[in-house]
């Protein structure tokens, strides 16, 4: 073959490549729960994306279930996937799945939640940030007393690096004495129901004389508060959350919710789709725009990533998401009675 016959070919498998990404690129995602609210928000975030630029959209749903998710992404692989979002239920128990796409050429995103691998991607919200602001507004409220912690699950990172940004806060007072740690736990799955069991073993435990709550989500949020209310003191004890749900919102309005840190999953979902296809066009970890390198993992392994910031709502901003049309002043209102907060009149 002579020069000029190869330079030709070589550009028709380069025109070629170009419409098989346009049309036959696919990409994959595993949730670890599709039954939480927020998750459903991240997918149609992440479809518009795909959507706009022809790449198909496939998931599975692990349902809580670390193994099953190990059998999920294999799937995704088996259906052609060419790139992997991956929000792991266990970081430590994905690994071989991931291991297996890395070292076949597909390219993975950790997806909000952290997976040490050095060839993976990691995409989330600044989460150490999400505990300092959950722990200052709540401490602005509690400068003092007993303070029961409600963490995430065990096996999710997340979990230890919101408790690392309350502490920064509430950490000093702690060591003083002002804040007694009246009790702490981390919540399978993050449950709702599990949280709710923990705060009322914890109020059983402390004679109901607890000051201040530090729930790590919204979800367990509404646990927290309803093991509150069942004892009168919903509205008395200050109680923080993440993720800015619905549900949350309101009972921010309402007075039975300090904060819930919002993180605008529509933005994590649309950076996470187009970091996906950029990555299955053969963008390598290090050109991604605006990607850092963290280390800050329990293994310390060295990962490109990308960082988010979230923003602490509170009764005194609640216009923030009303405005950003995430939810709706009627939803954010909804009960409350005149004067109970500004947004509502």
């Amino acid at each position: 073959m002579n020069k000029m016959a190869a330079v030709l070919l070589g550009a028709a498998a380069f025109a070629g490549v170009g419409q098989v990404y346009a049309a036959d690129l696919v990409v994959g995602v595993s949730w670890n729960n599709f039954q939480e609210e927020r998750w459903k928000t991240d997918e149609a975030a992440i479809k518009k994306v795909l959507e706009a630029d022809g790449v198909k959209y496939i998931s599975t749903d692990a349902q809580s279930s670390a193994s099953k998710q190990l059998t999920d992404v294999e799937n995704l692989i088996s259906q052609g996937a060419n790139v992997l979002i991956v929000l792991a239920q266990d970081t430590d128990a994905i690994q071989p799945a991931v291991q297996k796409a890395v070292d076949e050429g597909i390219p993975v995103i950790g997806y909000d939640r952290l997976i040490e691998n050095p060839k993976a991607f990691y995409i989330t919200f600044d989460n150490k940030l999400v505990g300092t602001m959950q722990a200052q507004a709540v401490f602005a409220a509690a400068p003092k007393g007993n303070y029961v912690f409600i963490k995430g699950n065990a096996a999710d990172p997340n979990a230890d690096f919101v408790k690392s940004g309350q502490d920064i806060v509430v950490g000093p007072a702690i060591a003083s004495g002002a804040i007694k740690n009246a009790g702490e736990s981390y919540t399978d799955n993050w449950d709702p129901a599990n949280a709710q069991k923990e705060m009322e073993q914890f109020l059983t435990k402390n004679n109901n004389k607890v000051d201040a709550v530090l729930s790590e989500n919204d979800g367990m949020a509404g646990g927290v508060v309803a093991a509150l209310a069942a004892q009168g003191l919903a509205g008395q004890v200050p109680v923080s959350g993440q993720d800015g749900d619905h549900a949350a919102l309101n009972r921010i309005a309402l007075g039975t919710q300090t904060v819930s840190v919002w993180k605008d999953a529509r933005e994590l979902g649309k950076e996470a789709a187009t970091i996906a296809v950029e990555l299955a066009k053969g963008t390598t970890l290090d050109k991604v725009d605006g990607s850092v390198m963290f280390d800050g993992g329990p293994k310390k392994v060295p990962m490109h990533s990308l960082f988010l910031k979230p923003v602490a709502i509170t009764k005194d901003n609640l216009n923030i998401v009303i405005d950003a049309g995430w939810i709706t002043k009627a939803e954010v209102c909804q009960g409350v009675p005149a004067g109970k907060a500004a947004v509502c009149g």
